[in-house]
Protein backbone atom coordinates (compact mmCIF):
# COMPACT_ATOMS: atom_id res chain seq x y z
CA UNK A 1 0.00 0.00 0.00
CA UNK A 2 3.10 2.44 0.91
CA UNK A 3 4.78 1.67 -2.60
CA UNK A 4 1.32 2.63 -4.29
CA UNK A 5 0.82 5.61 -2.17
CA UNK A 6 4.32 6.96 -3.39
CA UNK A 7 3.88 6.02 -6.27
CA UNK A 8 0.35 7.84 -7.23
CA UNK A 9 2.20 10.92 -5.00
CA UNK A 10 4.91 11.20 -7.60
CA UNK A 11 2.80 11.23 -10.76
CA UNK A 12 0.22 13.64 -8.69
CA UNK A 13 3.59 15.66 -8.97
CA UNK A 14 4.22 15.27 -12.77
CA UNK A 15 0.61 16.06 -13.48
CA UNK A 16 0.90 19.27 -11.36
CA UNK A 17 4.87 19.75 -13.06
CA UNK A 18 3.67 19.44 -16.73
CA UNK A 19 0.31 21.43 -15.78
CA UNK A 20 2.29 24.47 -14.33
CA UNK A 21 4.90 23.86 -17.27
CA UNK A 22 2.00 23.86 -20.02
CA UNK A 23 0.65 27.12 -18.01
CA UNK A 24 4.11 28.77 -18.62
CA UNK A 25 4.47 28.31 -22.34
CA UNK A 26 0.95 29.30 -23.19
CA UNK A 27 1.71 32.41 -20.92
CA UNK A 28 5.40 32.98 -22.72
CA UNK A 29 3.78 32.81 -25.92
CA UNK A 30 0.73 35.31 -25.05
CA UNK A 31 -1.57 33.12 -26.66
CA UNK A 32 -4.48 35.12 -25.28
CA UNK A 33 -7.34 32.38 -27.51
CA UNK A 34 -6.61 29.23 -25.28
CA UNK A 35 -7.58 29.69 -21.53
CA UNK A 36 -7.79 26.97 -19.14
CA UNK A 37 -11.00 28.86 -17.86
CA UNK A 38 -14.67 28.34 -19.23
CA UNK A 39 -15.24 31.21 -21.49
CA UNK A 40 -18.69 31.30 -21.20
CA UNK A 41 -17.61 31.77 -17.01
CA UNK A 42 -14.71 34.60 -18.00
CA UNK A 43 -17.73 36.24 -20.08
CA UNK A 44 -20.18 37.08 -17.19
CA UNK A 45 -17.78 37.76 -14.82
CA UNK A 46 -16.41 40.57 -16.94
CA UNK A 47 -20.38 41.16 -17.47
CA UNK A 48 -21.08 41.54 -13.21
CA UNK A 49 -17.70 43.37 -13.47
CA UNK A 50 -18.66 45.98 -15.45
CA UNK A 51 -22.70 46.53 -13.61
CA UNK A 52 -20.66 46.58 -10.74
CA UNK A 53 -17.84 49.57 -11.76
CA UNK A 54 -20.60 51.18 -13.60
CA UNK A 55 -23.07 50.95 -10.13
CA UNK A 56 -20.12 52.04 -8.18
CA UNK A 57 -19.24 55.45 -10.71
CA UNK A 58 -22.53 57.06 -10.96
CA UNK A 59 -23.66 59.56 -8.72
CA UNK A 60 -26.03 61.73 -8.02
CA UNK A 61 -26.06 65.03 -9.80
CA UNK A 62 -28.03 68.32 -8.20
CA UNK A 63 -29.14 70.56 -10.80
CA UNK A 64 -28.20 74.21 -8.62
CA UNK A 65 -28.83 76.42 -12.09
CA UNK A 66 -25.47 77.81 -11.73
CA UNK A 67 -22.64 77.90 -15.05
CA UNK A 68 -20.34 75.61 -14.26
CA UNK A 69 -16.90 76.25 -15.61
CA UNK A 70 -16.13 73.97 -18.00
CA UNK A 71 -12.33 72.59 -17.95
CA UNK A 72 -10.65 72.01 -21.05
CA UNK A 73 -7.92 69.35 -21.55
CA UNK A 74 -4.90 69.07 -19.18
CA UNK A 75 -2.28 69.91 -21.65
CA UNK A 76 0.93 66.78 -20.81
CA UNK A 77 4.23 67.58 -21.74
CA UNK A 78 5.51 65.95 -24.69
CA UNK A 79 8.67 65.21 -23.40
CA UNK A 80 7.82 63.23 -20.67
CA UNK A 81 9.58 59.98 -20.14
CA UNK A 82 7.26 57.24 -18.82
CA UNK A 83 7.09 53.53 -18.23
CA UNK A 84 5.17 51.46 -20.37
CA UNK A 85 4.44 48.18 -18.36
CA UNK A 86 4.84 49.56 -14.73
CA UNK A 87 3.53 46.56 -13.17
CA UNK A 88 5.13 42.65 -13.50
CA UNK A 89 2.97 40.36 -15.34
CA UNK A 90 1.46 38.01 -12.23
CA UNK A 91 3.31 34.84 -11.46
CA UNK A 92 2.28 31.50 -13.48
CA UNK A 93 2.33 28.34 -11.54
CA UNK A 94 5.73 27.18 -12.88
CA UNK A 95 7.21 30.55 -11.73
CA UNK A 96 5.62 29.78 -8.33
CA UNK A 97 6.72 26.37 -8.22
CA UNK A 98 10.42 27.61 -8.87
CA UNK A 99 10.65 25.84 -12.63
CA UNK A 100 11.60 29.38 -14.46
CA UNK A 101 12.93 32.41 -12.39
CA UNK A 102 10.03 35.07 -12.00
CA UNK A 103 9.93 38.30 -13.57
CA UNK A 104 12.16 41.18 -12.37
CA UNK A 105 10.82 43.53 -9.91
CA UNK A 106 10.43 47.28 -11.88
CA UNK A 107 13.16 49.41 -12.27
CA UNK A 108 13.34 52.92 -9.89
CA UNK A 109 14.12 56.22 -11.72
CA UNK A 110 17.53 55.33 -10.84
CA UNK A 111 18.16 52.37 -12.16
CA UNK A 112 16.58 53.91 -15.28
CA UNK A 113 18.80 56.71 -15.42
CA UNK A 114 21.36 54.49 -15.12
CA UNK A 115 20.26 52.11 -18.48
CA UNK A 116 19.62 55.50 -20.08
CA UNK A 117 23.47 56.57 -19.27
CA UNK A 118 24.77 53.37 -21.20
CA UNK A 119 22.47 53.99 -24.51
CA UNK A 120 23.89 57.47 -24.83
CA UNK A 121 27.57 56.53 -23.93
CA UNK A 122 26.35 53.40 -26.72
CA UNK A 123 24.98 56.40 -29.00
CA UNK A 124 22.00 54.37 -29.92
CA UNK A 125 19.76 57.23 -30.96
CA UNK A 126 22.15 58.54 -32.95
CA UNK A 127 22.00 55.85 -34.77
CA UNK A 128 19.01 54.48 -37.36
CA UNK A 129 16.35 52.11 -35.85
CA UNK A 130 18.06 48.00 -35.78
CA UNK A 131 14.66 46.95 -36.78
CA UNK A 132 13.59 49.57 -39.86
CA UNK A 133 17.06 51.01 -40.42
CA UNK A 134 15.45 54.68 -40.33
CA UNK A 135 16.48 57.82 -38.29
CA UNK A 136 14.45 58.40 -34.90
CA UNK A 137 13.48 61.81 -35.95
CA UNK A 138 9.94 62.77 -34.04
CA UNK A 139 8.65 59.22 -34.01
CA UNK A 140 7.76 58.04 -30.37
CA UNK A 141 11.50 55.82 -29.16
CA UNK A 142 11.47 53.43 -26.68
CA UNK A 143 14.06 52.38 -24.09
CA UNK A 144 14.54 48.60 -23.06
CA UNK A 145 16.53 47.75 -19.55
CA UNK A 146 19.08 46.21 -21.96
CA UNK A 147 19.80 49.70 -23.00
CA UNK A 148 18.66 49.04 -26.62
CA UNK A 149 16.47 51.04 -27.99
CA UNK A 150 13.96 51.34 -31.12
CA UNK A 151 10.99 52.72 -32.75
CA UNK A 152 7.95 52.31 -30.12
CA UNK A 153 6.19 50.94 -33.49
CA UNK A 154 8.71 49.20 -34.61
CA UNK A 155 9.29 47.20 -31.56
CA UNK A 156 5.36 46.64 -31.32
CA UNK A 157 5.47 45.16 -34.78
CA UNK A 158 8.61 42.65 -33.79
CA UNK A 159 7.08 41.17 -30.77
CA UNK A 160 3.61 40.47 -33.26
CA UNK A 161 5.11 38.91 -35.43
CA UNK A 162 7.39 36.82 -32.96
CA UNK A 163 4.73 36.43 -30.87
CA UNK A 164 7.29 36.61 -27.86
CA UNK A 165 8.35 39.72 -25.84
CA UNK A 166 12.34 39.33 -26.62
CA UNK A 167 14.53 42.07 -27.60
CA UNK A 168 15.57 41.70 -31.07
CA UNK A 169 19.39 42.31 -30.41
CA UNK A 170 20.31 40.68 -27.61
CA UNK A 171 17.09 38.11 -26.99
CA UNK A 172 16.60 39.30 -23.17
CA UNK A 173 13.04 37.96 -22.40
CA UNK A 174 11.07 39.80 -19.68
CA UNK A 175 12.45 43.34 -20.32
CA UNK A 176 10.84 46.61 -19.56
CA UNK A 177 10.15 49.39 -21.82
CA UNK A 178 10.47 53.65 -21.27
CA UNK A 179 9.15 55.44 -23.78
CA UNK A 180 11.84 58.58 -24.27
CA UNK A 181 12.72 61.26 -26.57
CA UNK A 182 16.29 61.59 -26.96
CA UNK A 183 15.76 60.51 -30.93
CA UNK A 184 13.55 63.63 -31.46
CA UNK A 185 15.71 65.79 -29.17
CA UNK A 186 18.92 65.30 -31.22
CA UNK A 187 16.82 65.60 -34.48
CA UNK A 188 15.79 68.93 -33.50
CA UNK A 189 19.02 70.13 -32.48
CA UNK A 190 19.98 68.88 -36.38
CA UNK A 191 17.80 70.74 -38.05
CA UNK A 192 18.04 73.80 -36.06
CA UNK A 193 21.83 73.51 -36.69
CA UNK A 194 21.08 73.31 -41.15
CA UNK A 195 18.45 76.35 -40.49
CA UNK A 196 21.28 78.44 -38.63
CA UNK A 197 23.71 77.33 -41.45
CA UNK A 198 21.61 78.46 -44.20
CA UNK A 199 20.89 81.52 -42.73
CA UNK A 200 24.77 81.87 -41.68
CA UNK A 201 25.69 81.24 -45.65
CA UNK A 202 22.79 83.72 -47.11
CA UNK A 203 23.97 86.52 -45.11
CA UNK A 204 27.49 85.90 -46.05
CA UNK A 205 26.70 85.62 -49.39
CA UNK A 206 24.73 88.75 -49.65
CA UNK A 207 27.42 90.65 -47.62
CA UNK A 208 30.21 89.47 -50.52
CA UNK A 209 28.32 90.87 -53.52
CA UNK A 210 28.01 94.04 -51.50
CA UNK A 211 31.47 94.25 -50.96
CA UNK A 212 32.07 93.61 -54.63
CA UNK A 213 29.73 96.53 -55.77
CA UNK A 214 32.15 98.74 -53.76
CA UNK A 215 35.41 97.83 -53.40
CA UNK A 216 37.99 97.71 -56.36
CA UNK A 217 39.24 94.32 -57.01
CA UNK A 218 43.05 94.19 -57.49
CA UNK A 219 43.71 92.62 -60.62
CA UNK A 220 44.24 94.87 -63.39
CA UNK A 221 41.76 93.59 -65.78
CA UNK A 222 39.32 93.25 -62.77
CA UNK A 223 39.79 96.33 -61.89
CA UNK A 224 39.07 98.10 -65.21
CA UNK A 225 36.28 96.28 -66.03
CA UNK A 226 35.06 96.89 -62.10
CA UNK A 227 35.50 100.75 -63.19
CA UNK A 228 33.98 100.80 -66.43
CA UNK A 229 30.39 98.98 -65.06
CA UNK A 230 30.29 101.86 -62.47
CA UNK A 231 31.15 104.62 -64.71
CA UNK A 232 28.20 103.50 -67.13
CA UNK A 233 25.91 102.98 -64.13
CA UNK A 234 26.88 106.51 -63.10
CA UNK A 235 25.78 107.63 -66.78
CA UNK A 236 22.72 105.50 -67.32
CA UNK A 237 19.79 107.65 -67.15
CA UNK A 238 17.70 104.69 -65.80
CA UNK A 239 20.26 104.21 -63.16
CA UNK A 240 19.67 108.24 -62.23
CA UNK A 241 15.99 107.39 -61.64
Amino acid sequence: MSKNKGHSSKQGNLAVTAVALQDHILHDLQLRNLSIADHSKTKVQKRENRSKSLKRNTKAVIDTGLKKTIQGPKVEDPEKEYVLDPKPPPLTLAQKLGLFEPPPPPLSSDEWENVKQRSVLQGDSVQPCPICKEEFELRPQVLLTCSHVFHRACLQAFEKFANKKTCPLCRKSQYQTRVIHDGARLFKIKCATRIQACWRGHVVRKWYQDLRRKVPPTDAKLRRKFFEEKDSNDLDPAALL
